[in-house]
């Protein structure tokens, strides 16, 4: 499991998709840091930079493009023929890419957002941020992963989900909030550093139970999807 784990961890930084992973928490903390520069108070600019863009873009985006690529593209290009041919289990197979996905994803998004809660002003309210980051790329992670399988555009299937689900739907049917990872992010920071830049629409247990139903359900159906797959890359 290592092994394929070291192979995907290559294969994603050896790829041009790599760099899109730098553009936006890039200019997350550039946003931060203009306005705390210019004595701005974070008031008027955390909710828009921090949950407008933080949460509700950089996280799921970054997971998206992360989660989509530790195996949409060797589906694309036929190499997972080489995968299936090995005397592994499926499990291990998607263990490992998780694992890739999830790490990548948390780093690459934890860190500007804890930046971004310290220029805020408050380490605080960046450690709750890193630490809801990390929840949330387990929880995204899993999910843009079984996307990759069950479908030949995941990244189109995810913008939907982020767009449309979440942004749309999380905004005006208060129903869907119980399946938003996004809101799940949102209510574990703001439960663990109560502010008004950030607002909960459910509580901390729904959040963490259903932030670990979407990593158990998502990992269990994309072993049982790729277990599926026959020796020409297709699905029986």
């Amino acid at each position: 499991m290592s092994t394929v784990a070291l192979i995907t961890a290559r294969g994603l930084f050896g790829r041009r998709r790599a760099l899109l992973l730098l553009p936006l928490p890039l200019l997350l903390v550039g946003l931060a840091a203009i306005c705390r520069a210019y004595g701005v108070s974070p008031d008027m600019w955390g909710t828009a930079v921090i949950v407008g863009l933080g949460t509700s873009v950089v996280l799921p985006v970054v997971a998206l493009i992360v989660g989509t690529g530790v195996l949409g593209s060797e589906i694309d290009d036929g190499t997972i023929v080489h995968i299936l041919t090995k005397p592994l289990p499926r499990r291990d197979i998607i263990l490992a890419k998780y694992a890739v996905a999830a790490s990548v994803t948390a780093v690459t998004t934890a860190v500007p957002l804890y930046l971004t809660g310290l220029l805020a002003g408050s380490a605080k309210l960046g450690a709750a941020l890193a630490v809801a980051a990390v929840v949330g790329a387990l929880a995204y992670s899993a999910l843009f992963l079984l996307f990759s399988l069950v479908s030949r555009r995941p990244v189109l299937l995810g913008l939907v989900y982020i767009l449309v689900w979440e942004g749309l739907l999380g905004n005006f049917v208060s129903g869907t909030k119980i399946l938003s990872v996004g809101q799940y992010v949102a209510t574990i920071a703001d439960k663990m550093a109560p502010t008004t830049i950030i607002e909960s629409s459910v509580g901390l247990t729904t959040a963490l139970a259903m932030s670990a139903i979407f990593v158990v359900l998502g990992t269990i159906f994309a072993i049982n999807r790729l277990g599926s797959f026959s020796l020409a890359g297709e699905t029986s």
